[in-house]
């Protein structure tokens, strides 16, 4: 843009030495004679200087204005210039504050593990608040700055349509001679690409503007959306401190034998070749404790069933297909119980208090588990996640119900159930967050090993 306005204010410069020239060349020079002088360095070669160097003064007006109305439009496109650079630097800066906020919002993402304290202090902090002001004022003042300067060129050119002469015949008086068409046509045309260049620029500024402050816009809206989730966060980890010494420190309690109360893990299953699934569980109901949870997907409600009906044993379902367990649990004392499964051969294990009590194969053999069902505590599915039945439900307390998607070794399973290993289901972990409970079901803090010594 600057050398398009360096080009411009030497076009209007030439046109003013033309109609300078032009008004010299229409006096009477008969008889008269031609004296080269020196011009002063850094003088204008449109105006004329005596033998001595000296600058002779033009007493014509018209001259006059059209010659500050030319050095005021020349200091016009300066100003239009350093408008122009003031504009770069602004969306420089603007671009740099973008950079900051795009900065911000790593570190927060980044400090998601840090302190309660400092997370809420970044929050607290407005990233945006030192943005550059909104630069449509300077916008404003350039608009009416290009309308001073049209009507001052419409007036140039109106006075310009005559210019003062000296008639020699008439004895030195002054005549007027109208300026020539061509003359009065390039004038215009040069004021018409003036106008449409500096329109162009304007209509190029505003475009920039909108585009930027669009986009930190859009900037602003996903780091308040990024910082609003780890608050949720947050929260949601305060809630679950505030309701339990650790996340995994609690138990489900389904009191009664109905169809409406159960509990629901929020992760699903991938596809599984082999698991094994522990918990501690505590029951007194007779008949049959019930089904202390089930896993049913699409297709087949069956697909992983722990339960005890009536007077028959505990049994392990997997696609259907029973195996009965030689546990028993329905004392009213804490017990831990592990179930282990491979497809291969359809191996399985039962596992109570930490001993191997039984083992099987043929159950399913070759069958992958399928992924994407749905993991109820409580309560058995005749359709996926839901149509209990009452008389199948589970009535106890249960804790610490672990999923991995391997067989685990008895040395692993002896240390869960005398509580001298902590190793969380790598499938389905027991915390808090994970479990949810409906139909008069509750969740109540639980140290297992400190209550299950105390039952001893």
């Amino acid at each position: 843009m600057i050398p398009i306005l360096s080009r411009m204010l030497a076009s209007v410069l030439g046109l003013l030495y033309l109609v300078s020239g032009r008004t010299v060349g229409s006096q009477d020079v008969t008889g008269s004679r031609f004296v080269c002088n020196a011009i002063p360095p850094g003088a204008e070669p449109g105006c004329g200087y005596g033998p001595t160097g000296s600058r002779v003064q033009s007493s014509s007006p018209v001259e006059d204005e059209l010659r500050n109305t030319i050095i005021q439009l020349r200091e016009t496109i300066l100003q239009q210039k350093e408008t122009i650079v003031s504009q770069q630097g602004t969306i420089k800066e603007l671009n740099s504050k973008l950079a900051r906020c795009e900065a911000a919002a790593d570190e927060m993402a980044q400090g998601k593990s840090r302190g309660q304290g400092s997370r809420r202090k970044e929050y607290g902090k407005n990233t945006m608040g030192d943005l550059p002001r909104d630069p449509t004022e300077t916008m404003d003042q350039l608009g009416k700055t290009m309308q001073t300067l049209k009507g001052r060129l419409e007036n140039l050119e109106q006075q310009s349509l005559r210019l003062p002469s000296t008639n020699s015949s008439a004895g030195g008086a002054s005549a007027l001679t109208p300026l020539p068409q061509e003359l009065r046509e390039l004038l215009r045309q040069r004021l018409g690409a003036l106008e449409t260049q500096l329109l162009r620029k304007v209509a190029e500024l505003e475009e920039e503007k909108s585009q930027l402050y669009n986009e930190t816009a859009a900037h602003r809206q996903r780091t308040e959306s990024a910082l609003n989730s780890l608050m949720e966060r947050i929260t949601e980890l305060e809630k679950s401190n505030n309701a339990f010494k650790s996340p995994e420190d609690f138990k489900v309690s389904l009191p009664l034998r109905t169809n409406y109360l159960y509990g629901r893990i929020k992760k699903s299953l991938p596809e599984m070749y082999a698991f094994t699934v522990c918990m501690w569980l505590k029951s007194s109901a007779s008949p049959g404790i019930g089904t202390p949870f089930s896993y049913g997907v699409p297709g087949q409600a069956n697909e992983i069933v722990l339960i005890e009906w009536g007077n028959n044993p505990i049994e392990l379902l997997v696609n259907d297909k029973v195996a009965q367990l030689p546990l028993s649990v329905s004392d009213g004392r804490w017990h831990h119980i592990c179930i282990t499964w491979t497809t291969r051969d359809g191996f399985w294990e039962a596992y109570q208090d930490g001993e191997r009590l039984g083992t099987g194969d043929n159950l399913a053999p070759w069958h992958p588990i399928k992924p994407g069902g749905v993991i109820i505590l409580g309560q058995e599915q005749d359709i996926v996640g839901g149509r209990f039945d009452a008389t199948q439900a589970f009535v106890g307390e249960l804790s610490q119900f672990n999923m991995w998607d391997r067989v685990l070794r008895p040395v692993d399973i002896m240390g869960l159930a005398n509580c001298s290993a902590y190793m969380p289901g790598n499938v389905v972990p027991w915390i808090d967050a994970n479990v949810e409970v409906f139909g008069g079901a509750s969740k109540a803090a639980l140290e297992i090993c400190e209550d299950r010594a105390f039952d001893s």
